[in-house]
């Protein structure tokens, strides 16, 4: 099997509904999604994938809509009143805990056709969470 890995780091917010501890209050963090492809077969050019693509799409796709946006619970009370103060929000339909956001960039990543394997999002220098392909 061959592997290609790409780091993309962004800045979000969220906070977790329904939770006792610190993380139910709004706060932020320097994100790093690390994203790792794998195939049994390289393509004409010896390649998984270019990583300028993977970066193209994915990166792009994390700048538009999670980089520097407030991830929340779809039924959190703040949502609708940092929406119409214009505040750049991403709704999810989940608590945007470290594991549902690395989910929610895995699914994306397959849904663009790559053979995405896993997907770690560090939330801290000293914590990540990680979803795997079954």
């Amino acid at each position: 099997m061959f592997s290609v890995t790409r780091e993309i780091t962004f800045c979000y917010g969220h906070r977790l509904l329904n939770y006792d501890g610190k993380c139910k209050y709004l706060h932020g963090h320097n994100g790093r999604a690390v994203i790792t492809l794998t195939t049994e077969k390289l393509d004409s050019l010896g390649m998984v994938v270019d990583f300028s693509l993977l970066k193209r799409v994915v990166g792009n796709w994390i700048d538009e809509n999670l980089d520097h946006r407030m991830l929340l619970h779809r039924d959190d009370p703040l949502l609708a009143y940092l929406q119409a103060q214009g505040e750049p929000v991403y709704v999810m339909d989940v608590n945007p805990t470290a594991e549902n956001i690395a989910k929610l960039i895995f699914d994306f990543v397959r849904e663009k056709g790559f053979p995405v394997s896993e997907v770690k999002l560090w939330e801290t220098d000293n914590c990540h969470a990680s979803y795997q392909a079954q």
